[in-house]
């Protein structure tokens, strides 16, 4: 494994043909080697057992290659938390030794044996599935938002594909986006990167520039996947902007991102006052897609349905809601809202995303951290559940938030003259953010 970031994402005929078990040796002594310095490299730790395995040893020349290109991210990317993609739907099976250790690990699965279970009755929470934020004390529209991802089927995974493939997988979803496009419930617009659909051959969705830039502000496309280090080891980044773009809905609510790091994102977000209704829409978007001829969602009898990296399996799924709780963020942190919302694995962070602030009016951002081995109303109810509480909490901390200002001020008021005058502001400064 030499210089492998000049390697292209695949071991050629040549270097498997001057040594399959000096290739090994080297694979097993980088991985070694990076384990050093991270030790949370799942790929590393899980690579070098599984090269030993009797499953290992017994992978063709080919398998070989494509074993690579599944672990060549965490092996150029030395901070990965979990360092590898699949290629092909069938790689969770053909490598199962591998990706099953990995999976298990970083989905905490201590057992071994848990199988996943896709459901969407939601039926058992809130009122018969009808799930009214106003009835647990929100007085405005929260901001909604949920998706998920799915891969066809019939297609080798993004890591895997060529340029004639992601144009092919283009072409296939259009039949997909102009149903959904003669269908009053979503109607709206394909937007496609593709220069072209093949030597001579026109794009008729192609947009210019200045308009992936404008869909881009509006978050409503993906940004240029090649910045990504850790796509682009994968092989997910090559050929942009081929086989890349999106179909909106004309009321905005719904998005199909095609080509990023799943071969579709599909998703949904409003606002508004019943959570069940995002969720009730994708749902049904879901299966109008599955529904056409031709496309049909790769699964998983242990994992779910299939995504190109490991720790989306299962759902797929990422639902979120925006919450503002002042109260229980007066000191400036989210702290507080991590106490509530943790025990439920529940994620809180900033409105722009991971790593980013709390909005200044205390808007936080929640959603469930599972994806696997858990049900996708499981995740209804997890979230249902979380803003329920932190809306109790937010509430018992209104009073402690209205009465450290007053306690501060009845403080320095009652001060002894001979304190230092200077004092009194600065304690009333700080009263409230210790609240």
């Amino acid at each position: 494994i030499r210089n492998t970031k000049t390697m292209g994402g695949a071991l050629t005929t040549e270097q498997i043909a001057e040594g399959r078990e000096k290739l090994i040796e080297q694979l097993k002594a980088k991985a070694t080697d990076i384990l050093t310095r991270q030790p949370g490299n799942r790929c590393c730790k899980y690579l070098i057992t599984y090269l030993d395995s009797e499953e290992g040893k017994a992978l063709s020349d080919d398998d070989l290659q494509t074993f690579y290109r599944c672990v060549r991210t965490g092996i150029d990317n030395e901070d990965s938390g979990l360092g590898c993609y699949a290629m092909t739907p069938e790689d969770y099976s053909k490598f199962g030794g591998f990706f099953n250790a990995v999976i298990r690990d970083y989905h905490g699965d201590e057992t071994g044996e848990k199988k996943h279970v896709t459901d969407w009755d939601a039926s058992g929470v809130g009122e018969g599935g009808v799930l009214d934020v106003r009835k647990i004390g929100f007085d405005q529209e929260l901001s909604m938002r949920v998706r998920v991802g799915r891969n066809l089927k019939a297609f080798n995974l993004p890591g895997k594909m060529d340029q004639a493939e992601r144009i092919k997988f283009e072409q296939t979803m259009l039949a997909a986006f102009k149903s959904l496009c003669d269908n009053p419930e979503y109607g709206g617009n394909i937007y496609s990167l593709s220069p072209d659909h093949g030597e001579g051959v026109d794009n008729p969705n192609k947009i210019d520039d200045a308009k992936y830039q404008e869909l881009v502000d509006a978050h409503v496309m993906f940004k240029d996947m090649d910045a990504d280090s850790f796509l682009k080891s994968a092989g997910i980044s090559s050929d942009w902007p081929y086989g890349r773009g999106c179909w909106q809905s004309e009321d905005k609510q719904c998005i199909i991102w095609f080509g990023e790091e799943d071969q579709l994102r599909i998703m949904c977000m409003k606002k508004g006052f019943l959570l069940n209704e995002v969720f009730d829409r994708l749902n049904t978007m879901l299966k109008a897609v599955e529904a056409i001829e031709g496309i049909e969602f790769a699964t998983s009898d242990d994992y779910g349905y299939i995504t190109s990296c490991p720790s989306n399996l299962g759902t797929g799924m990422r639902a979120s809601v925006h919450v503002k709780i002042p109260n229980l963020t007066s000191d400036g942190t989210d702290a507080k809202a991590k106490e509530v919302c943790n025990p439920l694995g529940l994620s809180v962070r900033g409105t722009g995303g991971e790593h980013t602030p709390i909005g200044a009016d205390g808007t936080v951002d929640i959603s469930p951290r599972a994806r696997l081995f858990i049900k996708e109303a499981e995740i209804i109810a997890k979230l249902y559940e979380g803003v329920k509480l932190l809306m109790d909490k937010e509430k018992e901390a209104a009073p402690a938030a209205a009465e450290a200002p007053a306690a501060a001020e009845a403080a320095t008021e009652e001060k002894p003259a001979e304190a230092a005058p200077e004092a009194a502001p600065e304690a009333a400064a700080e009263a409230p953010a210790a609240a």
